[in-house]
């Protein structure tokens, strides 16, 4: 590969990267990973995940797990350690511990002092309604605040009384002193600091002000000593202030570079508006396998390598856009074809009797679990006279007999792994509905060893009855039937897909899966991927549908 070729074939993040290491701006790469506690990671999230882990591990550097923890209102520590159980499953170990903007609530506390120390902070009294009245907007000059000129020495006393708790929540806050004229918004004297007397998943009743993002962000990227501060888009318009504060305060030069985040279609990634659908029950909870959450993914059946394939397919860009969820859905789809074994589950049964097969007879059958891997082996299969078959596998009638391959009165198909059979007969209930259909075998056409040079079109997958697993199974799909939620002008709640989630009370599936455990995953032959549920019991099996075997939703839609 050409050194133009290698270069083209890096992202734009990679390129800066490999250009700083070579001019000697950066020794090391160190990224950082820094949610905020309030709510389960998304596929967003993932997305920022592989990128900071990611560059780490390609340049031998190290990437931190860092929790901005500067809002006590909506943080806890279950959020905590549901990021924490995401990352790890994912594949990826953070930098030694895990660090909170928290652990640096003295230091930045100090560096607050040193710019009201140099002029460049102050505590201001206005409301809320009337600092953001004096920000005006991006056209107009905003209108300074009549307590930005305050000695430094009142500032200092009137932040540390701030800080003893000696004022209500909303009547002060410290602003920086950068310029009411920028037209870039964040530049209007942001606010440092507010009170908040809520007690902290961490440091308790210990603070009752808290650093705002803009001033706790870039400082703790700077205490960490983090060379590459990775955003998505929404806060480029945050960089300039980023690199305010850092020059002023004369710290280690992080620096901020943005990307465009992850927008998936038929989902929304608003942690309010997940948070909604949670506690309104429009889903089960944060994993439930509808949900565009990391652990909504892992409860479906979705692995590490499918979503970082996923991720790395979409690439690191620099303008936003709507990624097809159909190309999530490849991604697990070609990982489990790797890595699933092959079973019969059926959905719907019809009965079917084999009437010259001896009511006492059951032959173990060999059949193959992964045909995608040799190493995965072959099991036994109990056959016997009795047998169960997906009811959508027979017609008594079909439109086009000629391009119908399954089974029909004085058809024959092959039961894989097993014989030919012919349709002899069936039988209907009072209601028209049939209940039962009856064939017989030919014993000259066991697979692999058949010798009765018939060639038949149709194979169909199929369980015995007496030894068949009984089950639940639940068939996911897209939470929401609109691609682009970003663009609609009503409420996103009318937009779900009423058919999201359909339950299979008894689904009966192959003897093999009778011991079948939590996590265990499947394709059910002809049907698509499934994974085992963890409300499965010792009495039930539950298995969710991970995906089906191809992407029927384009022809429905």
């Amino acid at each position: 590969m050409s050194e133009n070729e290698k270069h083209e074939s890096l992202n734009f993040i990679e390129q800066m990267i490999e250009a700083d290491l070579k001019s000697g701006k950066r020794q090391a790469v160190h990224t950082r990973f820094p949610p905020e506690p309030n709510g389960y990671l998304h596929i967003g999230h993932a997305k920022s995940i592989v990128l900071n882990f990611g560059l780490a591990e390609k340049y031998n550097g190290t990437c931190n797990l860092r929790f901005d923890d500067t809002n006590p209102v909506k943080e806890s520590t279950e959020y905590v350690d549901a990021i924490k159980a995401d990352i790890e499953w994912l594949g990826y170990e953070w930098n030694g511990k895990a660090r909170y903007a928290s652990d640096y609530f003295e230091q930045l506390y100090t560096f607050a002092v040193t710019l009201i120390e140099k002029g460049l902070a102050y505590v201001d009294e206005q409301t809320a309604e009337q600092i953001s009245a004096g920000r005006t907007n991006p056209s107009t000059p905003g209108i300074e605040s009549p307590f930005r000129n305050r000695p430094v020495e009142e500032n200092l006393d009137l932040f540390k009384q701030m800080r003893d708790g000696e004022f209500e929540e909303g009547s002060h806050v410290l602003r920086a002193k950068v310029d009411m004229n920028s037209p870039n918004m964040h530049m209007r004297d942001p606010i440092m600091y507010r009170i908040r007397k809520v007690k902290h998943h961490r440091t308790g009743d210990q603070w009752c002000i808290y650093p705002t993002y803009d001033f706790a962000h870039g400082q703790s990227d700077s205490i960490e000593e983090i060379t590459y501060s990775l955003c998505t888009l929404e806060f480029r318009d945050h960089r300039p202030l980023y690199d305010w504060f850092i020059e002023k305060l004369g710290i280690f030069p992080s620096q901020q570079t943005e990307f465009a985040r992850l927008n998936l279609g038929y989902t929304v990634v608003s942690k309010r508006k997940l948070l909604q659908l949670v506690e309104e029950g429009h889903v089960s909870g944060w994993d439930d396998p509808r949900m565009p959450t990391i652990s909504g993914y892992r409860r479906r059946g979705y692995t590490p390598d499918s979503i970082k394939n996923f991720i790395k397919k979409v690439g690191v860009a620099r303008r936003d856009g709507i990624t097809d969820i159909a190309l999530l859905e490849h991604s697990i789809r070609e990982d489990l074809n790797k890595k699933a074994n092959r079973v019969f589950g059926i959905q719907n049964p019809l009965k079917v009797v084999i009437t010259n097969w001896p009511e006492d007879k059951v032959e173990m059958l060999q059949a193959v679990n992964n045909p995608e891997d040799e190493s995965a082996g072959t099991r036994e299969m109990p056959f016997s006279r009795e047998i169960y078959i997906e009811r959508d596998d027979f017609m008594e009638d079909p439109p086009s007999p000629r391009k119908w391959f399954r089974l029909g009165p004085d058809r024959e198909v092959r039961l894989k792994y097993a014989y030919i059979v012919k349709c002899t007969g069936f039988k209907k209930s009072e209601s028209g509905e049939i209940e039962e259909i009856y064939c017989e075998y030919d014993p000259e056409t066991k697979s692999g060893q058949d010798t009765s040079g018939k060639k038949v079109k149709g194979t169909l997958g199929w369980v015995s009855v007496a030894h068949a697993v009984d089950a639940e199974i639940r068939l996911y799909d897209r939470l929401f039937r609109t691609e682009n939620l970003n663009t609609i002008e009503d409420d996103y709640l009318n937009h779900l897909n009423p058919n999201s989630l359909e339950v299979i009370e008894h689904a009966k599936l192959e003897a093999s899966l009778a011991h079948a455990k939590p996590g265990d995953q499947f394709q059910f032959e002809r049907q698509g991927y499934f994974i085992v549920d963890k409300d499965s019991s010792s009495n039930k099996l539950v298995f969710n549908r991970t995906v089906t075997l191809r992407d029927n939703w384009g022809k429905q839609n």
